[in-house]
């Protein structure tokens, strides 16, 4: 019977243990990327939202007031719609994290900064109805989002040239004018550098706080999975030394003896068992592998001829999933006489331990019982008079 072939039919299928999930290292950084991202979007409904309703609120009913006295009134509203289309464009793709064609959006924004200076006439230099004062600086924030600060601060610095170049052109060039000029300014571009640097701020402290909380519930959850393996280690330790204490003592007070098969089998068995439990704990690369070879060394020391064959290279698996490959396996090589050929085919998503060897008659020898409640790991023993063929099978 082939060592890589399926699930014989007829034969007794058993689940081994599901060993509890390990803790990923990346969480920790996925968790800190996700709230760094709800924050930002929060900052980014924030400055939409503030843009586009001082635009609606504010800019379009001074234009509508001030119609008539503007002098080329379709052109300051012309580039309010442009203003207005082309935040609605970039408010909609900040908001569905869609990347923005920003140096495009700015160079346009300029463009529309000149014109509306230009066309609001001298007596509405500094009226609301010259809306780019008030407005224009919300949307250099909008088409600015996610990149860095300085392109913003260069965009406000060009909106302050182009609105002191139109100061100067006008004539309003008097002390109250500059400083009216100076205050708008000031107090338009301001708070929109003011709500970009502290979104950037708050996304980046967020990230570093939320990545230090989940590294630290990361090094707890591995604390309590590192304590509870060497629970069960221990556990497991002092079942496989009660037994080979159970068989020495026996062996001392002569209530057994050594030439019997069935104490050799209790002895083989012992120490196959302690044998993969000190094996378990060596750093090697692959551990399935290391164990399997501890257990085909001990049989060889023991006179069985063993052959083992490796196909491919096993993924890193827990130690419980592992026991629950090796045990049945060391179990049945503890009563083999004569010869075995154990084959072990690995993939990513898969691993199958498969054991052929003499069929001497007598019970089932499968290991220990499996742990209730597992579906990663299946047991298939089948033996026809002439040989006996173990395998267990790990599936992702």
């Amino acid at each position: 019977m082939s060592a890589e072939a399926g699930t014989a039919p007829g034969a007794v299928v058993r689940p081994a243990a599901r060993t509890p999930g390990t803790v990923d290292g990346a969480d920790a950084g996925r968790a800190a990327a996700a709230v760094a991202r709800i924050s930002d979007r929060g900052a980014r409904v924030v400055a939409v939202t503030i843009a586009l309703v001082w635009h609606l609120a504010i800019g379009l009913p001074a234009v509508l007031s001030a119609w008539s006295e503007l002098a080329v009134p379709q052109v300051v509203l012309g580039g309010w719609l442009l203003v207005t289309a082309a935040g609605v464009t970039a408010g909609v793709r900040l908001l569905h994290d869609r990347p923005l064609p920003a140096a495009p959006m700015a160079g346009l924004l300029l463009a529309v900064d000149v014109v509306v200076f230009a066309a609001v006439g001298r007596a509405h230099l500094f009226s609301p109805a010259n809306w780019v004062w008030g407005t224009l600086a919300w949307f250099f924030l909008v088409v600015l989002w996610g990149q860095r600060v300085r392109w913003l601060l260069a965009l406000l610095v060009a909106h302050a040239a182009i609105a002191m170049s139109a100061v100067a052109l006008y004539g309003a060039t008097g002390a109250a004018d500059l400083a009216r000029s100076t205050m708008a300014l000031y107090g338009t571009s301001s708070l929109p550098a003011a709500v970009f640097v502290g979104a950037v701020a708050l996304s980046l402290l967020s990230r570093e706080r939320a990545a230090t909380v989940a590294t630290t519930n990361a090094m707890v959850a591995e604390r309590e999975a590192a304590e509870h393996a060497r629970r069960e280690r221990r556990e497991r330790l002092a079942l496989a030394s009660a037994a080979a204490s159970e068989v020495l003592t026996e062996l001392a007070q002569g209530r057994a003896d050594p030439a019997d098969p069935e104490v050799q089998r209790r002895c083989v068995r012992a120490a196959g068992q302690l044998r993969r439990l000190i094996a378990e704990s060596d750093d090697v690369p692959h551990p399935l592998l290391h164990e399997l070879r501890a257990a085909a060394d001990l049989a060889e020391r023991n006179g069985l001829p063993i052959d083992l064959v490796t196909i491919g290279a096993p993924p890193p698996l827990p130690v419980q999933v592992r026991r629950s490959l090796t045990d049945p396996l060391i179990a049945v090589l503890a009563e083999a006489r004569e010869w075995a050929r154990m084959t072990v085919v690995a993939g990513p998503d898969e691993v199958v331990v498969s054991l052929v060897t003499p069929d001497r008659g007598g019970p089932e020898a499968t290991g220990p019982p499996p742990e209730d409640g597992d579906a990663q790991v299946e047991q298939v023993h089948e033996r026809d008079g002439e040989i006996r063929w173990t395998q267990t099978r790990w599936r992702r």
